[in-house]
């Protein structure tokens, strides 16, 4: 088999058990609220490449990793995700009207909805996160604290405010970095954060090494995230394509250029494998998924 086919084959499985875990951990649609939970189920289910919670089991293939550890971690990544996603569709922020290939939250139920459902994903993944697994407490409770920062204020959360402050004006490259390591790398950092805590053989160092494999990888996502804006076609992204030009947002693409701002996406994940080279062959789909962002078309 190819390392592209393993990749596929690999990517497919644990999307697959993804899928299973938030079906199964989220409230169900015959449960009163039964809207609010049918919202939830809606925009988390069926849907996305699933990236960070694809990047905690990745990493946590470095070490002796607790089962149940990873698999909340993996399904509360990902439900902070939808709920940013839910919550950036709305009128207030982005104002978009599909995502994933099909009617945003708000378009199918109505903003109220919306509101609530970004609001219970959010609570719903500390639910998960902070539920006895077979780690001590005291790594758990690391765990639980990761994911917070990550979503809160000086995480993605904050990310996002700067980036609505900033529409319509030019920022230097720094800035722009700066921006987006909280807007969307804080989430992929904290995912493979949180892989690596699952396991409480990997010491400060091989953790300190997949932080700055992380903090590459959310730079390059976002990167290539904006040239897609530019390059592909709203249903091959599953959202509406040309969005960021439309609303004058600052961009990679609109500071450096189109072909500059892929190669340097290329550089990022470059570095980014250079930081876990010395995890051998343990490492081999944190790898193949760093090639994959630069890669994917959507």
């Amino acid at each position: 088999m190819t390392q592209a086919n393993d990749l596929k084959s690999w990517q497919h499985q644990a999307q697959a058990q993804t899928e299973l875990l938030l079906a199964r951990l989220m409230p169900s649609e015959n449960q009163t609220p039964h809207t609010l939970h049918q919202a939830m189920r809606y925009v988390t289910l069926g849907g996305g490449k699933r990236l960070r919670p694809l990047l905690v089991l990745a990493a946590a293939e470095l070490g002796n990793a607790d089962h149940a550890a990873v698999e909340a971690a993996m399904a509360s990544v990902e439900m902070i995700h939808v709920y940013s996603l839910v919550h950036d569709d709305m009128p207030e922020m982005d104002n978009d009207s599909l995502r994933r290939g099909k009617p945003t939250c708000h378009v199918q139920y109505d903003q109220a909805t919306a509101l609530l459902t970004g609001d219970a994903l959010q609570t719903q993944a500390f639910d998960i996160l902070s539920r006895p697994t077979g780690l001590p407490a005291e790594r758990q409770l690391k765990m639980v604290a990761l994911l917070a920062q990550a979503a809160g204020s000086l995480g993605m959360a904050g990310g996002q405010a700067i980036d609505l402050a900033n529409v319509g004006n030019a920022m230097t490259q720094a800035q722009l970095e700066h921006m987006h390591r909280l807007k969307t790398g804080a989430l992929i950092r904290a995912a493979v954060g949180l892989g690596a805590l699952a396991c409480t053989d990997l010491d400060d160092e091989a953790r300190r090494r997949l932080d700055a494999y992380a903090e590459r990888l959310g730079l390059a996502f976002q990167v290539i995230d904006d040239v897609l804006d530019c390059e592909a076609d709203t249903a091959t992204l599953g959202k509406t394509a040309g969005k960021d030009q439309e609303a004058d947002k600052p961009t990679y693409v609109k500071l450096m250029g189109l072909a500059p701002a892929r190669r340097y996406a290329e550089t990022l994940i470059a570095e980014a494998l250079e930081q876990i080279a010395p995890f051998g062959k343990k490492a081999a789909h944190l790898r193949q998924l760093a090639e994959f962002v630069v890669a994917r078309k959507n």
